[in-house]
Formats: structure tokens, sequence, C-alpha cells
């Protein structure tokens, strides 16, 4: 078994951003190390970029969220509680 099988994260449910990059880090510095072959090379490659694109995944739904937090707060403004009636009046 290479370096590669015996390491790579296995694509679950219960993966984390933190450790999807956490893994890439470690991939590429594999891969700057200049001692993975031609076929490990490969395999790396695919599993950085399946984690690349997992990782920009998750920063697309954190912005989104954050987007709606934001419009969620411009409707607030906009429509502020109705006041009580004045007495005067």
């Amino acid at each position: 078994m290479n370096e590669t099988s015996a390491t790579r994260m296995p694509v679950t449910e219960g993966r984390t951003y933190e450790s999807a990059v956490s893994r890439v880090e470690e991939i590429i510095r594999r891969l700057d190390s200049g001692e993975a072959g031609l076929r490990e090379t490969l395999d790396l490659v695919r599993e950085g970029r399946e984690l690349v694109e997992y990782c920009a995944g998750e920063l697309d739904a954190v912005s989104q969220g954050l987007e709606e937090l934001r419009l969620d707060e411009l409707v607030a403004r906009l429509n502020p509680a109705p006041s009580a009636p004045s007495a005067g009046r």
C-alpha cells in the first residue's frame, strides 16, 4: 500500500472544512517534496481537486448564509416594529 492510499481522506459526511484544508496542505507538502511517483502524484492531484471543490462549496454556503443574515437585518431596519399610539391623540 502506498502512502497515498494509507493517508487519503475518505469522502464522508463527517468531513469538515478544517480537516479538508489540513489534508490539502499535506498533499501540497508531499507533491513539493518531489518524492511522489507518477501514479501517486496523479492520485494526490485528484484527491486535492476533490478537496478544493469541497472547500469552495463550504465557503459558498457560508457566504450565502452571511448574505441571508444581512438581508434579514436590512428587512428589520426597513420595517421597524410598530410603535405604541401616542396618548395625546
